[in-house]
């Protein structure tokens, strides 16, 4: 196989990052895109070079000559369409949050597995050699025993954000809000440098803006190491960014959107500096300001997990873990008590 045939499941926002990904890798063609609503599908075909458009996915499934598919519809549908196509034999790139609930996530895995296809799942941020250093150093040891990891998640939607989809702001579509569209990447990266969540302590509501969901949350996590841990996320403040801090006894990381600000590791002069650098871009204040190289990466990846039979980047299983630690902040708020984590 020369290439891998891609298809679009959902022209909105995101869907461009996943075909300039694909435009970008040599070993993927972009063959057809969807959306139930035509325009939109007609609009994305347009603009990257005419593949075919359907309104049903489905059918898309059947007869668009895919191999493989980005899946770039609300979160809450993102586990039907994974196991609609891995029941037709196609290989999956997924949008984060991979799905909004644990038991839809199996599905999902359960269902590319028996089918013996790929899943992948979006987390651009992990594609980026600062990020990888800063886990090398934390997970080697040179800050010494970790004492903290606090992340800050302070972004900004505006009412209008909310209302341009009736799926956004919604429980059975968005799966949350702060942390469950916009949080859940620095969600990712704070457990997968500290390590598994043990307890969660949370309050989380809607202050600002007319939503079903959070817009404000502050959680207070225990680490399976002992560490302790902030959460604070919200998209009703204004120009800023999301910092992560990482605290050991005799170190300290400091992360402010991209961009390493504070770097005292003993030993360790470089300041952090990768020998590479992979631009992801900032979403703080407008969802599309984002670039689509990490997307590239992780397409490109999938290519290769496809052609030569291993695991991708970011498999369904390791995907999961931040919707369980969101989910665990919500039933923390829900129920005003402290949520132990399996």
């Amino acid at each position: 196989m020369d290439k891998i045939r891609f298809g679009i499941v959902g022209c909105g926002v995101i869907a461009p990052h996943h075909a300039r990904g694909i435009d970008s890798t040599p070993e993927a063609e972009l063959v057809a895109v969807c959306d139930v609503i035509e325009e939109r599908a007609a609009k994305l075909s347009g603009d990257f070079g005419g593949p075919a458009v359907y309104t049903d996915y489905k059918k898309m499934l059947a007869e668009g000559g895919v191999d493989a598919i980005c899946v770039c519809v609300p979160s809450g549908l993102h586990g039907q369409v994974t196991i609609d196509a891995a029941k037709a034999g196609k290989h999956v790139m997924c949008e984060k949050p991979v799905e909004i609930k644990l038991d839809k996530i199996d599905a999902m895995i359960a269902a590319c597995r028996e089918a013996n296809v790929k899943l992948g799942v979006i987390f651009q941020r992990r594609t980026s050699p600062m990020w990888h250093k800063v886990k090398k150093v934390v997970a080697e040891g040179k800050l010494g025993k970790m004492v903290l990891g606090d992340a800050y998640l302070k972004y900004f939607r505006s009412q209008e954000y909310y209302d341009s989809g009736d799926w956004r702001g919604t429980w059975e579509l968005d799966g949350g809000g702060a942390l469950m569209n916009q949080g859940v990447h620095m969600i990712d990266i704070q457990r997968w440098i500290m390590g598994p969540v043990k307890t969660i302590y949370a309050k989380a509501d809607h202050l600002v803006r007319d939503i079903e969901v959070e817009d404000t949350c502050c959680a207070v996590m225990e680490f399976a190491s002992g560490a302790f841990g902030v959460l604070q996320g919200t998209t009703s403040v204004v120009k800023m960014d999301h910092r992560l801090e990482l605290h050991g006894d005799v170190g300290t990381i400091v992360v402010e959107g991209e961009k390493i600000t504070k770097w005292e590791v003993p030993g360790d002069e470089s300041g952090g500096e990768p020998d590479e650098t992979v631009v992801i871009g900032s979403a703080a204040s407008d969802p599309k300001a984002i670039s689509s190289g990490g997307h590239g990466i992780q397409i490109n990846d999938l290519c290769h997990s496809i052609m030569h039979d291993h695991e991708p980047m970011i498999p369904g299983e390791e995907a999961r873990k931040a919707v369980e630690v969101i989910l665990g902040i919500y039933e923390s708020a829900r129920t005003g008590k402290p949520i132990s984590m399996g």
